[in-house]
């Protein structure tokens, strides 16, 4: 009987370790094939990349030309094929970028679920908890959707009131989304720039909202919820393969949602680029009215959009000389504090709590857009 015992022990232990030995060559095949078939994509990703503004200029004289053979009223097509041109090459530009780097950022977002972001945050020190905050809002896969289920889950995980400020505002506006427009739009300088201003932002505002002590402006029932209510997240240990799909997942799922916004934003910018006379922006958003920083805030405040939409028409605003500190300050209003964004918040912080952030970080930004104007 004890000798069976053993053999089936063994037979089992053995059908283990066969399990184990199928399972782990399954995973180098797949790294191979993806291997494989990434190196020659990014290869063809690149070529595509560097054409772009050859073939952008010829598609667009030729379909003009086209247009004005067959409609001659449309006269003198200069700024029509100036538009045309940016319409043609921004969008196939800003498209590759936005599926190289939310691929790669998405493989990254594979290490930090809900749960495991709000244990890194659970139990820091308010100062540290600020900075790290701020870091995780860039590479966590939350926007301001979000912010109710993980604010709740934040407090009930002991993450103090402003360092749950520091990611909630980090979150939306310094995103990769964000970081990719720019870097096609304005070079790295610009991008690492609005990067550096948008964490300082983040770490100030949430330092400063703690320092004020306004948990009791929380609603009540806030802290009934139960740590163990705020959802349960997949935590096991995900192999390569699997994080090369997260990523293909992000891809389908961020820039499925943002494509309509890039290119009806790429849209507007290129009506800008073509038709608004050179430095006509410059008297109203110029760097000379010192009202126009703060006045570019308040009118951003209570429009929606996201960074995908609003960053190709600020690229254009630019372009006709507005000044960049406003027109970044116009952008950081409307991607970070948002009136759709204060109605979510709304469900888990009294009035006076929403109007003391939205005053905070409206502050910081104003100060961005004029520090901005006086550097660049």
């Amino acid at each position: 009987m004890r000798t069976d015992e053993a053999e089936s022990c063994i037979g089992l232990h053995g059908e283990d370790v066969n399990a184990i030995a199928y399972s782990s060559e399954h995973t180098r095949k797949w790294n191979l094939k993806y291997g494989l078939i990434g190196v020659p994509m990014l290869v063809a990703w690149w070529f595509v990349y560097k054409s772009l503004e050859p073939f952008a200029g010829w598609l667009a004289r030729h379909l003009v030309d086209l247009l004005s053979a067959h409609f001659v009223w449309l006269g003198n097509t200069q700024h029509l094929t100036s538009a045309v041109e940016f319409f043609f090459y921004d969008t196939p530009k800003v498209l590759m970028l936005l599926i190289l780097v939310v691929f790669g950022v998405g493989i990254i977002r594979s290490y930090f679920t809900p749960e495991r972001t709000r244990r890194i945050l659970a139990g820091k020190r308010e100062s540290a908890g600020n900075v790290l905050a701020a870091l995780l809002g860039i590479v966590t896969p939350f926007c301001s959707c979000s912010a109710v289920p993980l604010f709740i889950g934040f407090l009930t995980a002991s993450v103090p009131l402003g360092v749950t400020f520091s990611f909630l505002i980090s979150a939306p506006m310094v995103n990769e989304i964000a970081l990719v427009l720019l870097y096609g739009l304005f070079g790295w300088k610009i991008a690492a720039i609005y990067m550096s201003t948008g964490l300082i932002i983040a770490m100030l505002a949430g330092w400063t909202i703690g320092r004020l002590k306004m948990e009791h402006h929380l609603e009540d029932w806030v802290y009934q919820i139960q740590v163990g209510e705020s959802g349960v997240y997949d935590e096991e240990r995900k192999t390569f393969a699997d994080r090369i799909r997260f990523g293909l997942e992000a891809v389908r799922d961020i820039v499925g949602k943002v494509w309509i916004y890039v290119i009806v934003g790429i849209a507007v910018g290129a009506g800008i680029h073509g038709y608004v006379p050179e430095g006509y922006l410059a008297s109203i958003m110029g760097k000379g009215a010192w009202w126009s920083v703060p006045v570019a805030v308040l009118i951003g405040i209570p429009i929606y959009s996201n960074a995908a939409g609003i960053i190709p028409v600020v690229s254009a605003l630019i372009e006709k000389g507005a000044a960049m500190g406003t027109v970044l300050a116009f952008m950081m209003s409307v991607v970070a504090i948002s009136f759709p964004e204060t109605v979510i918040l709304r469900k888990v912080l009294k009035p006076r709590l929403i109007m003391v952030f939205t005053a905070v970080v409206a502050v910081g930004i104003i100060i961005v857009g004029y520090l901005f104007n006086m550097l660049i």
